[in-house]
């Protein structure tokens, strides 16, 4: 019989199969991930531990399935939030000193509410970039969370939902919450080589949710799987089934660009990439290689105009960017705000317009297929140069988000998929893409990809 250890480190969907079969109960189970959380605390993952309410949670569900009635496929297992979410009896602080003061909410966000309601177990609120506004998750307040892909050398664990992917593959928490404005749930997953799934713009209600830049925020969780997350995206939304179904990868057709997104790609990332599409042509896949235009249309949008996510984060936070208490904000992430002060409305409508152009031209190319490339050219970079060096900071950053922002702005969901290592044995990732709407289609299609890439990397 497997011990507690080995069964915590199995997928979300793993430890509720064992709690059905009877190998492991979700009180010690739980408390196992407590344990682990306590040792982990120089790691700066987690801001806050909710160890009572987990505790009480983890009880209920035990008496659920003595009875043999538990309320979901994920009752009793454990799940972080990132710490833009409201969790009744704690502060919300989006890893600010500007929220870290003030009081406790009173109130479960409706996605907390509904992963409550399926059973699920929160342990805690989780790191991220301050304010959300940054792709490699460093945080002068809360300290950087540690990337467990490499203990020798610390590495950026992404962003901005960094504590999230940090959780879940230091093996702290089988699942875990984020959010995604320009590749905030993609590109942690990314680095910490686990599974990230950036939903479409609405799919689940972002009300209540500490904003950064309303057109794109998006919720998605990051976990071991990707069953996991359709498991999750259903408890998420409040919903008891899920119409995503298995999809045959011979009905399968990927678009791979071939401009834009191998620009400044490690050579690993480049390598690991081809490697997972001659594996999937192999499986039955049509792959398409072709120049995709709207890419370098963006591209070009943003460096003559700005951003939409600027131009919406200094909206939401105006009032203390202008005031003294910008003092107390990462000056990193007030360079970035301050971006959205200088632009004007006709760059603001340049890029409205812009977008409701490029969106159905794109979409004219992809056709039915999915679009696939690189989550990011890069694997996880080291953090003292960064910490170090501002320009080379944000250099980096726009790097590491250059890929996954183009699916913001063209609208679309996607999953990120470990597929491989580079010779430091960090990970690279592969980005799956589909039309916003999409979702489940999406879905189907990755719990397929996501085999193939697995047996290519074993």
């Amino acid at each position: 019989m497997s011990s507690i250890e080995d069964i915590a480190d199995r997928t979300a969907a793993g430890i509720a199969l064992a709690y059905r079969s009877g190998e492991a109960s979700p009180v010690e189970l739980t408390e196992c991930v407590l344990e682990r959380i306590a040792r982990a605390k120089g790691d700066n993952i987690f801001i806050t531990v909710g160890a009572a309410r987990a505790r009480a949670e983890a009880k209920k569900a035990q008496g659920r399935y003595e009875v043999g009635a538990p309320l979901s496929p994920l009752d009793g297992v454990p799940i972080a939030w990132k710490d833009l979410f409201d969790v009744a009896g704690t502060p919300t602080t989006a890893a600010s000193k500007l929220f870290s003061g003030k009081p406790a909410k009173t109130a479960d966000h409706a996605c907390v509410a509904n992963a409550a309601a399926a059973g699920m177990v929160s342990v805690g609120k989780v790191n991220l970039s301050e304010l959300a506004y940054s792709g490699l998750g460093l945080n002068p307040h809360f300290g950087t969370p540690v990337n467990p892909n490499d203990r020798k050398t610390r590495r950026s664990p992404g962003g901005s939902s960094s504590g999230s992917a940090a959780a879940v593959a230091g093996r702290l928490a089988p699942c875990a919450v984020g959010t995604d404005t320009g590749g905030s749930v993609r590109i942690p997953a990314a680095f910490n080589g686990i599974v990230g799934f950036k939903t479409s713009t609405g799919r689940i209600d972002t009300t209540g949710l500490i904003p950064l830049a309303r057109s794109y925020d998006t919720i998605g969780p990051l976990a071991r799987s990707v069953e996991d997350c359709i498991l999750l995206d259903m408890a998420l939304r409040g919903a008891v089934t899920t119409p995503v179904r298995r999809r045959e990868l011979s009905t399968l057709t990927v678009l791979a660009p071939q401009n834009v997104v191998f620009d400044d790609a490690d050579e690993a990332v480049v390598e690991n990439f081809q490697r997972s599409l001659e594996a999937l042509a192999r499986a039955g896949v049509s792959v398409r290689h072709e120049h995709v235009d709207t890419l370098d249309e963006i591209l070009e949008m943003n460096a003559r105009y700005g951003t939409l996510t600027a131009a919406e984060a200094y909206n939401e936070y105006r009032d203390l960017i202008d005031s003294d208490k910008v003092e107390v904000i990462d000056r990193r992430v007030v360079k970035r705000i301050l971006d959205g002060k200088r632009m004007s409305a006709d760059d603001l409508l340049s890029i409205q317009r812009g977008r409701n152009r490029l969106i159905p031209k794109f979409h004219a190319q992809l056709g039915g297929a999915l679009l696939v490339m690189p989550t990011t050219p890069i694997t996880a970079p080291e953090v003292a140069p960064l910490e170090a060096d501002d320009d080379l900071f944000h250099k980096v950053n726009l790097r590491a988000l250059r890929n996954t922002m183009l699916g913001n702005v063209l609208d679309l969901c996607g999953v990120a998929l470990p597929n491989g290592r580079d010779a430091n044995n960090l990970p690279t990732s592969f980005l799956v893409q589909a039309g916003h709407g999409e979702d489940e289609r999406l879905l189907g299609h990755a719990l397929e990809i996501e085999r193939i890439l697995l047996d290519a990397t074993s």
